[in-house]
Order: structure tokens, then sequence, then C-alpha cells
């Protein structure tokens, strides 16, 4: 039985919005909306090319804490948002580790990176290391690695399936890119000002103590994700409890971990600001309390 409040995407303003909910243990809890349509991700494209990055790394390619990207910085740099690197521009504002610089440059010195490293385009990489084992056959990268991925919903609720139960990477590795790197960091995160601290992963923002936030009021500090300017999120609440049943064939029981991904055709705004963290909410209510 799908989650009710997932159909409260038709109340936002927006043209085309297509959600889904995925557990812990890989059961799709429900989707609403055109869940097959592909749309453009903006920046949800980062924890996607994130992944790739730590396929690499496990593969042998690169390793985390070697030179990459401005003078001093590391791909580990390079993927914590702390290499200095300026937002859009590929022009050193800070030395590497000083603050959380959101950078678009970064990831894309990050592609360039790996590109170089494995003789392979990273588009391509990305395709065969991360969406074709997945069967995210929908979804692919169009041009930069930190904003130009286009997936549909049933796609990303497939990736978000596999971070709570990684098969693609070992799982300590998807435990280390989902723990705050460089704790205590300050800096901007972007729609929603200066954060201290200002907490990030390996290419996943981490909730922890922000505040305004674009997931929800009881979503847990460990909640990690990624919004994009296209209208896009995906948050993945490693605490949240859902109750089986809520998922269609399931047993009964219970447990935590809780995956949403939402997709719009309208670009991020006040809208998102007010409609997002109400329905975050609910989606964790509604799964936690079905039975």
């Amino acid at each position: 039985m799908s989650l009710n409040s997932l159909a409260s995407i038709e109340n936002w303003p927006v043209p085309t919005a297509a959600a889904g909910a995925v557990r812990a243990d890989g059961t799709v809890l429900g989707a609403h909306g055109p869940t097959g349509r592909r749309f453009p991700l903006a920046s949800v494209t980062k924890p996607l090319a994130a992944y790739a990055v730590l396929v690499a790394y496990e593969e042998g390619a690169i390793e985390l804490d070697e030179p990459a990207g401005p003078p001093g910085a590391t791909v580990r740099h390079l993927l914590a948002h702390t290499s200095g690197l300026a937002f859009d521009e590929h022009r050193i504002t800070a030395p590497p580790g000083e603050r959380r610089l959101y950078s678009n440059a970064g990831f894309e010195q990050l592609g360039d990176h790996v590109a170089k490293a494995t003789d392979i385009p990273f588009a391509e990489y990305l395709r065969q290391a991360v969406l074709a084992p997945l069967g995210m056959a929908s979804t692919s990268l169009e041009g930069s690695p930190a904003k130009d991925g286009v997936s549909t919903a049933d796609d990303l609720l497939r990736f978000a399936a596999e971070i709570q139960a990684p098969r693609l990477l070992d799982p300590r590795t998807v435990a280390a890119a989902t723990t705050v790197q460089y704790p205590g960091t300050k800096g901007v995160l972007p729609g929603y000002g200066h954060q201290n601290p200002n907490d990030w992963g390996l290419g996943f923002e981490i909730r922890g103590a922000k505040s305004p936030h674009w997931t929800g009021a009881s979503s847990s500090p460990r909640t990690f994700g990624h919004f994009g300017q296209s209208g896009t999120f995906l948050w993945i609440d490693p605490d949240a409890r859902w109750t089986a049943g809520s998922g269609t064939g399931t047993a009964a029981g219970s447990g935590t971990g809780l995956a949403c991904v939402a997709l719009t055709d309208r670009a991020f705004g006040p809208w998102a600001t007010e409609a997002w963290p109400a329905f975050t909410d609910a989606v964790l209510t509604e799964a936690g309390s079905r039975g």
C-alpha cells in the first residue's frame, strides 16, 4: 500500500512532480506522479558522481588523500567541498580545509581526475560503475558531474536502496561518505545561508544541527542527501522508523532507515523551502505509523 503522504506533491505549485520512498531493506513504500519521466537533477547529480568516485577509489584507480584540484587539495577535499575552489569558477578562494565552500568547479575537477586516472570519460565511467549495475537505464550524465545529470524517480529509488544496503561499495566506504568530514567547518549552504558548522560527508550533505534546512523538523541529525536547484531532492534518514505493512506485501515488523526522492520541473525557491520540510515530516510520520 502506497504512502498517502506522497500524494501531497499534487499540492505543490509546480507543473509536474514525481516522488517515492524506499526502506533500508529495499522495499519501495510507494511512489506518486510520473516516476518514469526524466527530470534534470541539477545538484542531485553530485551524490551519483561521488558514488562513482568512490568506486574508483575501491578499484584502486585513485586514493582519497592523493593530490587533486588546487595545490594542497586532495580528492577528499573536493568531495567534501573544502578544496578552496569557488562556487562556479575554477578559481581558488581559500586554502584547502579552511572553509566549506560549496563548489561545482570542485566536482568538475573530480570528474577530470577520475577520467585521467581510469582513461575513461567520467560520464561513461559513471554509467559503467554505478548506473548500469543498478539498472538505472533512464539516468545519464549529460555534461558537468556537478549538475548535469538527468534521471527518474524510479531510478533514484534504486540508487537510494543501494546507499542503504550497498552492493557496489564496501559498507564501510559508504559509512565514511555519510560521516562528517572536517568536523566544525563553517560555510554557506546554498539557499539556506551561513551554517556553523556546515556538515558534509563525501558528496553528501549531512543535516546535523542546521537550521533552517530543506529536510523536516523530525529528520534525524544523521540524515544525509542533496537537493538541486531544479527543484529536486534525495534524502536518507538512517534513524527513521518504519512499520512493515506500509509497503506492498510486507511482513509484520518494524525497523529503521528510510529514503525519499522528489523531482519537479520548477526551479528551487521559496515554494520549496515551505513545501519540502512539511512533506518530509508527513512521510516520516506515516512510514512509522502504518501497520
